[in-house]
C-alpha cells in the first residue's frame, strides 16, 4: 500500500515538474512591439507580479498588456525610468503562465527607448 501511494505521489510530482518546465521554458512566439509605456505596476495579493502597459495606438485603444520577471530587475528600472515615453520592447510569448509569474503570456526580455512617430520632427 505504501509503495503504490509513493508510486501515485512521485508521478504526479514528476508530471507537475514537466508542466511547469513546459510553461517556464517553451516559448510560443517572440517578437517585437513600440508604443507608449503607460503603465508599470507591481500588483498582488498573495503574490506581487510586475505588469506593464504599452499603448500602440494615438487614440490608446490598441493595448498590449505585459508581465516581467521578478530576476529581470534591470528591464524593470527601466521601464520605470521610461514612464510615459515611447519604447521598444522584445518579447516571448509563452503558451500559459503561473499566477506567480505573472498575469500576461508575454514577458519583457529587453527594453530600449524610442522617439515617437508622432513628433517626427
Amino acid at each position: 500500500m505504501k509503495k503504490a501511494l509513493f508510486l501515485v505521489l512521485g508521478g504526479i510530482a514528476v508530471l507537475f515538474a514537466i508542466i511547469y518546465a513546459f510553461i517556464y521554458f517553451v516559448t510560443f512566439s517572440d517578437g517585437i512591439r513600440s508604443g507608449e509605456l503607460i503603465k508599470i505596476s507591481h500588483k498582488g495579493v498573495l503574490v506581487k507580479t510586475w505588469e506593464g502597459e504599452i499603448s500602440q495606438g494615438i487614440s490608446g485603444a490598441q493595448i498590449f498588456s505585459f508581465s516581467i520577471l521578478d530576476k529581470d530587475q534591470e528591464i524593470i528600472e527601466k521601464l520605470q525610468e521610461y514612464q510615459g515615453e515611447y519604447v521598444k520592447v522584445e518579447y516571448v510569448e509563452r503558451y500559459a503562465t503561473f499566477f506567480w509569474l505573472g498575469d500576461t503570456k508575454y514577458f519583457i526580455t529587453k527594453v530600449t527607448e524610442e522617439s515617437s512617430p508622432h513628433f517626427r520632427k
